[in-house]
Parts: structure tokens; sequence; C-alpha cells
């Protein structure tokens, strides 16, 4: 047993340095030396080949020059140092202490001091003139920019000169073996890129196919990139847009796939149920085929993506992707199959941060995820460079952009700007921006006012801005109403009709109110509940269920027409699912919203209705001078949700609509809440808090977007405005422990069991992998004051290999647990209160549902 040493102890003066055929860069299997650190980063560097072999040369060209390879083999530098080498030493088998003498004065306690190895590589790179922005590159290689101070490469701390120069003749070695030098980086969006590519090369060279030093591992570069899912696309050439999606295009999608043949900065602004999805999809499809962009990510509003527009993007796929295109598989796609076919190499392990698909799918050919995910691109985050790595010469579709979110709007004018810089074609689409928005998305000037209408700015092109032909307009009756019983009569009058009803809540806890108060009247008609707080796996067969029943197409509407039914949720509702819905009721929100959930309404012509159904909906406000009068008061959690002075705004003007004509009416209803204009009164105090929050929350962007700082972890990174950090909660039935502790066997609430066995990583990859996929489909996403307190992380040691728990030194959120019991509360791991002054409960019918105590 090795006795810890003070971390703040001063080291002694080193004399000499380990031979570098002696330096190690792993343990292997149960603690043995692994593989030697030249042969380690040797391999990173083929690896880094061999992924930039894969990419065009126009991608290449701009990104990745000649070197770029021997970059991501010098990530490892760092570990030629006593500190290390004496940390990796003491993990194996037989090693004794001082056995090295070159060791004996080393203590590795006293490397998180400066960021561990990955900060004496920038410190050698700089050391060693590697040239502008390489020393950092190497230095973040882990997610987070090392603290280095003022200690320079032959500091005692790192080895003095003796192992400085074994680093640099580790560089030498790297240098003849990959037969280059280093690069020339000419930007920090260039540097980003690097950095991504070294992080990922550094993953799969990481991977198990390499663990085995005795292995040959030049055979297993290949399959190791295929492993990871870097596997170029076959598509299908010359399919027409029937050919995609069964129907031909509408003008509005005619005009947009015309205007996308070329890379770009395209954005789209048309009414709801129109089609912009398979638009999008069409232009993305068309400069794929050309070889104009390598991939597809389709990002959707935060935590609100419904997996609904993965089944849209993976039928898409079916179609564009060749028989013998691994894709078909779904393999980099979404959900459970990617998560269990795909190995990314140390942190995309089931127990490191990038297992999980809604980060990983960043990095694939295709994915659908969240426009978090790419705005976290540029900012300076953990592991940001591999979002913008990932995204690289892609079309990147941003879908629901509204003119609401101001703080979204600083880091999203900022992420189109640099998307173009990666290469890539950015397509927005809108039902709602204004004038003033769309000006700062591209750039520059807009004068143009038509509605629907087509920005387009080709690469190195004008802009161009295109009217489009209205669709046909259809009217729809608006009827404000100040009291939720007259809304609960008029709900329960129509469903008993025999409508399909929608009731949209701006908040998880009102909904399951409003169906609290529906589920238990005894009616005959069907009530449901959707919202973000179910399981992953429950959510997914909620959504299904009622896409069926509100959906589109003959077996939707004869299982419709069974009987009236009311679904009640949230803002999931506003956005991705394709439901129809004969009649409307949504508390009152801003406009953008409002006009989403409209979308909603009366969405497809060929829908049956029964003949009692009007295109009618009615928004729940308050009387208007009471709000302006007392918004807080009047807009009750709403406006926790939402701006009051928006909320006002938007009140002003709908109070005076009795019907409005989509999408006829679209822009000016947008224009008219959002025009800037002086106030008075109470207004006027309500704007100075919107600009006194927009200030600090553009001043919270910059600080996100700023390189210089300490790297942000990813949920103190925010986004957009909240004033609430969320985390994960994973949900059990129970569990037990072998007498030996040598597995667990967890139930869940299905009442399924697993045994989740220690180290099956070892013997049994692939079902180690299907566990993990198993248990993150287990798990909710909550406000983290509505959360179970953490657990003592020694108490979790038997879901450490299945599950990243989270590193509370990095700032990162840890990862909650509690058992269900057979009341639907929920319980710590030793059968006491989940939160202190909270009951905390999980069912099927509700959710995830906290109240206070």
């Amino acid at each position: 047993m090795f006795k810890p040493k003070n971390p703040q102890q001063a080291p002694q003066r080193p004399t000499s340095a380990l031979p570098l055929d002696e330096c190690l860069a792993k343990s292997y299997g149960q603690k043995q030396p692994g593989r030697k650190i030249l042969n380690h980063c040797h391999i990173v560097g083929e690896v880094a080949k061999a992924l930039l072999y894969r990419m065009p040369n126009w991608l290449i060209l701009e990104l990745f020059p000649s070197g770029s390879e021997l970059i991501a083999a010098c990530h490892d530098l760092g570990k030629v140092s006593p500190t290390f080498q004496e940390k990796i030493y003491r993990g194996t088998e037989h090693y004794q202490n001082n056995s090295k003498p070159e060791l004996s004065n080393a203590n590795p306690e006293i490397e998180k001091l400066w960021g561990g190895h990955a900060g004496v590589s920038q410190a050698t790179a700089q050391a060693l003139n590697a040239g502008r922005y390489i020393p950092e590159i190497l230095g973040q290689h882990h997610g987070y920019s090392p603290d280095l101070g003022i200690r320079k490469a032959d500091y005692d701390e790192f080895g003095g000169k003796a192992w400085q120069e074994r680093r640099s003749e580790l560089l030498a070695g790297l240098k003849h073996l990959l037969n280059c030098d280093f690069p020339i980086v000419s930007s920090e969006l260039q540097a980003k890129a690097l950095a991504g590519l070294t992080t990922v090369s550094d993953w799969i060279g990481s991977g198990s196919l390499f663990d085995d030093p005795s292995h040959d591992w030049q055979p297993n570069i290949d399959k190791a990139l295929d492993n990871a899912g870097f596997v170029q696309p076959s598509l299908k050439p010359d399919l027409s847009f029937f050919d995609l999606f069964g129907f031909e295009p509408r003008a509005i999608q005619q005009q947009l796939i015309s205007s996308t043949k070329t890379p770009g900065v395209y954005v789209l602004e048309a009414p709801m149920g129109i089609g912009k999805t398979e638009a999008a999809l069409y232009a993305a499809y068309q400069l794929m085929v050309s070889q104009q962009a390598t991939g597809l990510y389709f990002a959707l509003p935060t935590q609100l993506t419904s997996d609904k527009i993965h089944e849209r993007v993976t039928q898409f796929l079916t179609k564009i992707l060749t028989a013998d295109s691994p894709h078909q598989k779904a393999l980099l796609l979404h959900g459970n199959a990617w998560l269990k076919q795909t190995e990314l190499g140390v942190e995309g392990n089931p127990n490191g941060s990038w297992f999980e698909s809604g980060k990983r799918g960043i990095l694939a050919p295709f994915a659908v995820g969240t426009i978090d995910q790419a705005l976290m691109a540029v900012m300076n985050v953990k592991h940001g460079f591999v979002r913008a790595f990932g995204l690289a010469g892609k079309v990147v579709i941003l879908d629901e952009v509204h003119s609401y979110d101001a703080y979204t709007g600083t880091l999203l004018d900022e992420l189109v700007t640099a998307l173009q810089s990666l290469q890539c074609t950015v397509i927005i689409l809108s039902a709602t921006l204004t004038q003033a928005r769309r000006s700062a998305l591209l750039g520059q000037a807009v004068s143009a006012n038509a509605y629907p209408l087509i920005s387009a700015r080709a690469k190195q092109g004008e802009l161009l801005e295109l009217p489009v032909s209205r669709p046909s307009s259809r009217q729809v009756a608006i009827h404000c109403c100040q009291a939720d019983e007259l809304a609960f009569e008029a709900a329960l009058s129509r469903a008993e009709q025999g409508q399909q009803i929608l009731w949209i809540e701006n908040t998880v806890a009102e909904a399951q109110e409003v169906y609290r108060r529906l589920s238990a009247l005894d009616m005959p008609i069907e009530c449901g509940l959707l919202h973000s707080r179910f399981l992953k796996t429950d959510r997914a067969d909620k959504e299904k269920k009622w896409v069926y029943l509100y959906g589109k197409g003959e077996k939707n509407h004869q299982a419709r027409q069974t009987q009236g039914r009311i679904l009640v949720g949230t803002q999931l509702l506003e956005q991705s699912l394709d439901i129809d819905a004969d009649f409307l009721i949504s508390r009152f929100a801003p406009t953008d919203m409002l006009l989403q959930r409209l979308g909603r309404l009366w969405r497809h012509h060929d829908t049956p209705r029964p003949e009692s159904a009007q295109c009618e909906a009615w928004l729940l406000t308050p009387e208007f001078n009471a709000a302006v009068a007392d918004a807080k008061t009047q807009f009750g959690k709403t406006a926790h949700v939402y701006s009051p002075y928006v909320l006002c705004r938007s009140l002003e003007v709908w109070q005076a609509q009795t019907s409005i004509t989509l999408p006829d009416d679209i822009r000016r209803l947008i224009e008219a809440t959002y025009a800037e204009r002086q106030e008075q009164g109470p207004m006027r105090a309500y704007l100075a808090e919107l600009e006194k929050v927009r200030d600090k929350l553009k001043q919270l962007a910059l600080v996100g977007l700023s390189k210089a700082g300490k790297t942000l972890s990813e949920n103190k990174a925010s986004t957009r405005y909240s004033d609430q950090d969320s985390v994960q909660v994973l949900l059990l039935k129970n569990y037990r422990h072998t007498a030996d502790k040598s597995a667990t066997e967890i139930t869940l609430l299905d009442g399924e069991k697993h045994w989740l066995p220690r180290n099956l990583k070892i013997y049994d990859k692939p079902k180690w992998r299907e566990l993990a996929a198993t248990l993150l489909q287990n798990t909710v996403q909550v406000a983290e004051y509505l959360a179970p307190l953490p657990t003592n992380k020694d108490n979790l040691k038997w879901l450490e290999d299945y599950i990243y728990l989270g590193k509370q030194d990095n700032g990162e959120s840890l990862l909650r647990i509690a058992l269900v019991d057979e009341a639907d509360h929920l319980k710590s791991l030793s059968g006491g209160q989940a939160l202190p002054n909270y009951q905390l409960t999980y069912n099927l019918d509700f959710g995830y549902h906290a109240e206070k105590t």
C-alpha cells in the first residue's frame, strides 16, 4: 500500500528520467503494463491520418493542413513526466515503491494543481515552439484548458530538464514515424477543428482494439473508425422529392430546394404545417449527393426535442441510403441501437460523459439533436471543440428558431457565423422571425417584409430575398377566456361530441394539475398527458400513441373517430410533433409560441372532423389592464417562464383578436409584438427589467463565447435563459447486491430485472453497452432544485461502470438516483425521503411530480 503524500509538498529536484521505452501510456487488463507512450501516440496519429483520409478534399484544404496528424499524436507528450509515470506504475502488479529510482520523489497527487498530464503537454509544446494555437490544443484534449500558472516545461514539478529532454525525444520520434512536422494553424476556428480531431483520435486510439500491447495495431485502425461510426455514407443519386416523401413539392418547398444548390446560409420563414422539414431535408440531400456536404445535423430546441422527428429523419435516410450502407441499420441515429453498436473509445464508453446519443450524434454523419449541442461548439465549454469538429462540413438545419429568446440569439448569431467558417451549409427554419432577428442571423441588413420569405446567401454570393406565393389561408376563431372553469366545460363538451382537443400549459406542474382534474371525471372520453418529465422510455411510448391518434393517414383517422379525446401537455406539443387537433386551449404565451400552437389546429385538410368542430382556439388570459398593473400575479407561473413585458405586449396584440387568418397575419402579429417603442408606467418597469435580464444574459453569453478564462462545464454553460440548472435522475424500483458485491440486480419501474456485474466491460462489451443504454432510457431530466439529493459516490461504485456519474470538482452536475416505492413515492437508496420538504412521485400517468410539503 502506498501512503499518499502531501499534495502541497515541494518536490525534490529530479536527477534523471526514465528511458523513453520504459514510459507507459496506460495499464492493461488486470494491472498489467499497457502500451508504451511512443506506441500509443503513434497509434493516435495514425488514427487521425485515417480519419482525415475519409474526409473530402475541400474540407481538408480549409481546416486540416498537412501535419494535422502530428498534433493529434502529441496530445500525450505530458505523460512523459515523473508524476504520471509514478501514477501509472502504481496501478500495475508487482511494482514496488522506489523500484524505479527516477520516480522515487514523484507525487501524483500534485498533478491536479496544473491539470494533469495535459498541462505538461501544453508546457512542453510551448517550450519546443510547436507554433501558434498548438500548445493550447494539446492542453485541452481532455475538454478543459489547464491552469499552468507560471509553470514551464523544465520546472522541477514536471521533472526538470532531464524529463523535458525525454519529451523532446518523444516528439522527434513521432515526427519520424509520421514523416511530417507541425502545420501552421491560421485561426481560432481552425484550431477548434484540430482540437476536435485530436481529442476524437485519442478517444478512438484508446479504445479496446488497441488495449493489448502484444497485438499488432495497424490492422485495427480502419476497424476502430468503422466501430466509432466514421463511415462514409453511400447515397442513391437522382432521387426526386416525390421519391423521398411520396408527394410533389409545394411551391414554397420547391423554391427553397431551387435556392440551396450550393453551400451558404438560407432562412425559410413560412407558416406551420407547410412542410419546412421536408424542404430542408431535400435541400440537404442535394448538397450531400453532389458531395458539397459530409452529412446532416438537424437541431431542435433544447429538451423539447421529440423522438418523433428522429422517426421522420430515419424514414428519410432509409430512402436516400443504398442498401449496403451501414447507416441503414440506424447505426448513427438515435437511442439504443446506435449506443449498442458503436464504440467511440474511452470517453464514449458507458461510464464516459460522451456515451449518450444526444452528445455523440454531433459526430455522426446523420443525427437529430438539440440546438444546445450545436451552440456549445462556439462556447468555452468542456469538449466544445469536439462539437465544432463534428459539425464541420455538414448541412446544419436549425429548426423552430424564434424571435423570443434574445439570449439564445446572441449565441445563435455567433454559431451561424462559425458554421460558415467550418464549411457548413446552414438552413434556418422559422414561422415567426422579426425583420431585425433575421438581419442578425444573416449578419447583414435585410429589407423585404413579405411572408412567406426565403433569404438566401450562397457562399461568397449576394443576399437574395425571395418572396414566395402564400399557401391557402385558413381562419382561426380566437377567444380570450379569463375563467379556467369555462375552458374545462368547453373542452369536455367538445370531447363528448367526438372532437380531438389539445390543452397546452406553460409548466409541467400546471399540465399535471389540469390532467388530474380531467382524468378524475367519469366520462366516455380519453385523456392523456405529455411533457418532458417522463422517463425516456415512457415518453417515447406516449408520443407514439398520441401521434398515432392525432396524426395523419387512413388508419390514424379510423382510430381518431372512435371517441373524443383531450391531450394535455406543455411546450412539447407546440413543436416537433405532427399532430392535428379539432379544438385548442392554450395558456397564454408570447406571440411566437401561440402561433406555433395554432399550427397544431386543423393542420391537415383531409382530417375527418365531427360536424360540430370549428377551427377555434381559446387562450387562457388575464384581463389586459389587470395584467399590466401586476403581471407577475396575473400571469402566475407563466411569468417565471416568459418575460412579463413580452407577455403584456403579446396580450395587447391578442386581446382584440376575435379571429386571425393564417398565414396572412403572422408577420403583422410578430412585428406588432416586438416593435421597439417608448413605454410608460408599469410597462416601462417591465421593459427595464427585461433589458436588465437581456444585458445580464448577453454578458453570460459573452463569457461562454470567451476563449479566455476557465472552461465551463456543460450543465453550467447555459445556452439559453433559465434560472434552473437541470440534472439527470435514474429511477429504479429496487436494487440488491450479491453477498460478495460482485454484481447488483436492479429492478426497473416496469418490473424488468437486470444484473449489473462488476467488470462486465472486460469480458462482454456488447452486453455492457446494452445494459448502459437501458439505464439511460430509465432516466428523466428535472430541475436541480426538484431532484433527489445527490448520493455519496462511494455508495455508487456498483453503477460507475454503467453510467456517467459526473465530476463535481469540474463543476458538473452529479447523477441523481432514487427508488420508487409501491405508492409511487421517490426514496433515497437508504429508504429515506429523496428530497427534504418535497414529496417526489413518479408514475406512468403523471410522470415526475414534485409537491412542496
